[in-house]
């Protein structure tokens, strides 16, 4: 590429011109539209429409009074929900450009889309009264959610803000449910199916409780996922509960209406799925000063029924008979009381072993559990590298050994010589040697000048 020169006329001090090349000009014409316009949005008819076998999209958008080229590159041409044709108003979003070689302006479309009231909305709306029509909403159908969850699976990005937050508030507030992360991709072509996939298998294991399905917020393209046919009846056919959290509050997905319950967002879902183990221990412990008021009340009235007895068998003064039953109810009093103590006691430890399954299963003591496990990860792993390395280090071994058997140094060392001409070259026959032509032996401690004799 030629750079610009300055060229002077040489004459009476005329000022130098500045020179272009075509290729300078339509570079410097690029870089000031790239710079001077961002990613705009134009409205306009499709003419010209090709697909080459690239798979790149190119295609006019023209008015009643003017006309511009435009290329979509892949993959975001494959991406396309609806096939562009000759004819169709269109809405796209695209940065300006010009392309050098010949030096037109053009535009690079990164979304396209069918002008109107909106082609997705509309796509929404009536998949939306097709599947109300079919019952897929129909409340009769909703299940109830597990009020203790054991094993709970979370449908989503294994990257995204979403599942980082429901992580958080699970851990927070209930530590003993069993949580796997299921990856699936959330945006994009290849969404819809791996969620549908990821359901049935989810479905089919028999390990979950409840099933989340999630992601963080987004445009209605960003979320379509959701709104897809084969995954809203994947949610419908689900042997496990599914609760779906999709985007913000005010976004609405075909899945949020298909699932047993929607949560607003991914905390939420999560606040939604398991209980609080701060408001549990609340009330157990409010339990078990029930229980001790209860059995305490009921102690009282059997002592003051027993004394009430013992008055009136005073009372009638049946000497022997009343000191039979005295020591009789002495004896039932001290029984009801051990029984009494004895429920108390079995009671409280039993409130204090699912205070220490609580505390057991606390994060600070699963972290202890897994930084032990990764010291001995780590140990195991250094041993198997000292294993490795000392495998090689005698394959090595052998494998020099074999070299230097079969390696012309180790005949020489055997009383063997290579005979070199003047030339360097190795003289393999006697033949054609004249007599005073000087040689060179190879031995193996060393080289001789040698030289023919005519004998």
């Amino acid at each position: 590429m030629h750079e610009p020169h300055d060229h002077s006329d040489g004459a009476g001090g005329q000022p130098p011109r500045h020179i272009l090349t075509p290729s300078t000009l339509n570079r410097l014409v690029r870089d000031l539209l790239e710079d001077a316009l961002p990613l705009i949005w134009i409205e306009g008819e499709l003419s010209n429409v090709a697909r080459p076998a690239s798979g790149h999209l190119y295609f006019t958008l023209k008015d009643s009074g003017a006309q511009v080229r435009c290329a979509m590159f892949k993959p975001k041409s494959s991406w396309l929900r609806f096939k562009p044709t000759d004819g169709m108003q269109v809405l796209v979003r695209a940065r300006v450009g010009l392309y050098e070689p010949r030096g037109e302006f053009q535009l690079i479309a990164e979304h396209l889309e069918p002008a109107g009231e909106g082609a997705l909305q509309r796509e929404f709306e009536r998949l939306k009264t097709q599947l109300d029509a079919e019952g897929l909403f129909a409340q009769e159908h909703k299940r109830p959610l597990p009020v203790f969850a054991r094993r709970i699976g979370i449908i989503t990005s294994a990257t995204g803000a979403a599942i980082r937050d429901v992580l958080s508030v699970l851990a927070r507030r209930w530590p003993l449910a069993n949580v796997e992360v299921l990856p699936v991709p959330v945006q994009g072509r290849e969404a819809p199916p791996a969620i549908v996939s990821m359901l049935r298998k989810a479905s089919a294991s028999g390990r979950y409780d409840v099933l989340l399905l999630t992601r963080g917020g987004g445009s209605l393209e960003d979320l379509w996922a959701f709104n897809d046919e084969q995954v809203a009846r994947a949610i419908y056919a689900s042997a496990v509960p599914v609760v779906s959290a999709v985007g913000h509050e005010i976004d609405f997905s075909i899945a949020d209406f298909v699932a047993d319950l929607r949560a607003p967002t991914p905390s939420a879902a999560a606040e939604l799925l398991v209980p609080d183990m701060r408001a549990q221990q609340r009330h157990l412990d409010q339990l078990r000063q029930r229980i001790v008021a209860i059995q305490e009340r009921r102690l009282q009235a059997r002592i003051q029924r027993i004394d009430h007895l013992l008055a009136r068998l005073q009372a009638q003064r049946p000497q022997a008979r009343l000191a039979r039953d005295r020591e009789r109810l002495l004896q039932l009093r001290r029984r009801l009381q051990a029984s009494v103590l004895t429920q108390l006691m079995q009671r409280h430890a039993r409130v204090d072993r699912m205070h220490a399954r609580l505390l057991a299963r606390h994060p600070k003591q699963q972290l202890a559990l897994l930084r032990h496990r990764l010291e001995q990860q780590a140990v195991h792993l250094r041993r198997l590298v000292e294993h490795k390395l000392e495998r090689e280090r005698l394959t090595l071994q052998q494998t020099a050994r074999a070299l230097h058997a079969v390696s012309p140094l180790a005949t020489l060392e055997r009383g063997y010589a290579i005979l070199f001409d003047a030339d360097g070259k190795v003289l393999r026959s006697a033949q054609n040697v004249a007599a005073n032509t000087p040689l060179r032996a190879r031995l193996a401690d060393g080289e001789l000048p040698l030289r023919v004799s005519d004998e």
